[in-house]
């Protein structure tokens, strides 16, 4: 056995641990996610059904956001939206002024433009190719809306004191500069003094013109009048407020009807986590019964109580049947049983009520930004989200919100296989690998053993049993004295 032997044994053996999978490999399921507006630091998504149906783990741990390395970010649930009326938002926009007439061969001016990759503009210059062109008023705007992909309702605009505007504008939009599209919004900016009074509009309406994920990047604002000088100073986009809260969905189940010591009851899965608050109970024609409701987490627990006996009833089609059942607290048990007295006519369908969550993460790292969920074997890190957002709401308003993110279409990851538990063959390869190294190391100690022995021939071994035996036999007697 060389030096070499023992490293290079452990290390052949102790390979396979360092390779750990990727985080993905973990999970279920994916959802890419795109961002209501670059650039800004914390973000939140509203959970839907797709994702509550992949999750496996009672208490959502394993719901989290990576980023474009395939890196956790930190990220937190929080509970639904309250209902809180909440101002349209204001956002600054880049803007570009712009000759009032539109770019052309005849008009004596052109317009070159630097973007990146996604189209957000770095540059924007007015090439004049006719000098009459110089002295145009540059009372147009070019607005650079790539960043925003939420729902802009209007657009805010500034511009230094003058003593007297009235003048319509024109919306124009565009994808690549080149081509405009007129839109059906127009607006009109107003600026008018009399003795003490002062009229001024400064809101240019585009009336949900353009929704999430809007296919222009770009605005154009052009003047109807050539003969109002002003000079702009700010462009803001106004967004779509945030009202009331988060509307209850509602899962309608079919169940599996058991008969036992004379009680009926009726099974359901809802095959997910999801945030159940709220109990309905459907069934066909009218009818009026006391109905018991249970939950249990996994299939083979016991069953607990999830609400007092309650009579459910329909009497007629105008309103008169019975009304969902709070449950007091948020249950996210998987399966549902109904149970009742008696005889039960037609199969009673589970309405469950929840109202979706909010995942709230920090653009950590590079994008693109990606929700993921549904594994047994990780976790999501604790983060101090609700320690942030409050500190923010402290600085801002009650009414600050992360910007808005929106899920993508279900991607499939590992699938079922994430959410199954699987043997921990690291630690028990590792264990291996102790043991064996152990022997080994005990075998390498023997071997010195031998190797560092003297050796004893037979002859000597019989010249030491010789000495041996003389040095144990009995000396003789001495010689005793005469007798006188």
């Amino acid at each position: 056995m060389t030096r070499l032997t023992m490293p290079v044994l452990l290390g052949l053996l102790l390979g396979p641990l360092a390779a750990t999978a990727a985080p993905r490999d973990d999970y279920a399921a994916q959802w890419p996610l795109t961002l209501g507006r670059d650039g800004d630091g914390a973000y939140r998504v509203v959970l839907d059904e797709a994702v509550y149906r992949q999750v496996g783990r009672a208490d959502i741990r394993d719901l989290d956001v990576l980023n474009g390395d395939g890196r956790s970010v930190p990220t937190a649930l929080f509970a639904p939206d309250n209902a809180v009326a909440r101002p349209a938002p204001r956002i600054a926009l880049p803007w570009y002024p712009l000759p009032a007439v539109a770019p052309s061969p005849s008009s004596g001016w052109r317009l070159s433009t630097q973007a990146d990759a996604d189209g957000h503009l770095r540059r924007v210059d007015v090439q004049v190719t006719d000098p009459a062109a110089a002295t145009a008023p540059r009372t147009a705007v070019l607005i650079d809306l790539s960043r925003v992909r939420e729902a802009v309702t209007a657009l805010y605009l500034t511009w230094k004191p003058v003593d007297e505007l009235d003048v319509g504008l024109r919306v124009e939009a565009s994808d690549d500069l080149d081509r405009w599209q007129p839109l059906a919004a127009r607006g009109r900016l107003v600026d008018l003094t009399r003795e003490t009074q002062r009229l001024v509009q400064r809101r240019v309406a585009l009336y949900g013109l353009l929704p999430h994920y809007q296919r222009a990047r770009y605005l154009r604002l052009v003047p109807d009048r050539l003969d109002q000088a002003f000079e702009i100073t700010s462009v803001q986009a106004e967004l779509a407020s945030a009202v009331g809260a988060a509307p209850t969905a509602w899962l309608t189940l079919d169940g599996r009807r058991q008969e036992a010591d004379g009680r009926t009851t009726f099974e359901f899965d809802l095959g997910g986590r999801f945030p159940i608050e709220q109990i309905d109970l459907a069934l066909d024609g009218y009818h009026a019964g006391e109905w018991r409701l249970e939950s249990r987490d996994d299939a083979d627990a016991d069953w607990r109580p999830r609400s007092a006996p309650w009579v459910a009833y329909r009497i007629d089609g105008d309103g008169g049947r019975s009304p969902a059942r709070a449950l007091g607290a948020v249950v996210r048990d998987r399966y549902w049983r109904l149970g009742t007295v008696g005889s039960v006519d037609g199969t009673p369908r589970l309405r469950a009520g929840y109202r979706p969550e909010v995942v709230v993460f920090v653009a950590q790292g590079a994008g693109p930004y990606t929700l993921v969920a549904g594994s047994a074997h990780a976790a999501r890190a604790d983060a101090p989200l609700p320690h942030l957002v409050t500190a923010i709401r402290r600085q801002r308003g009650a009414e600050w919100q992360p910007t808005t993110a929106y899920l993508g279409r279900t991607e499939p990851l590992a699938g079922d296989a994430a959410r199954s538990p699987r043997r921990d063959w690291k630690a028990w390869l590792l264990w291996g690998v102790l043991a064996l190294g152990a022997l080994v190391v005990a075998a390498f100690a023997l071997t010195l053993l031998r190797v560092s022995r003297p050796a004893y021939s037979a002859d000597a071994a019989d010249a030491a049993s010789d000495r041996a035996v003389d040095d144990t036999a009995a000396p003789e007697p001495a010689d005793r004295n005469p007798s006188a």
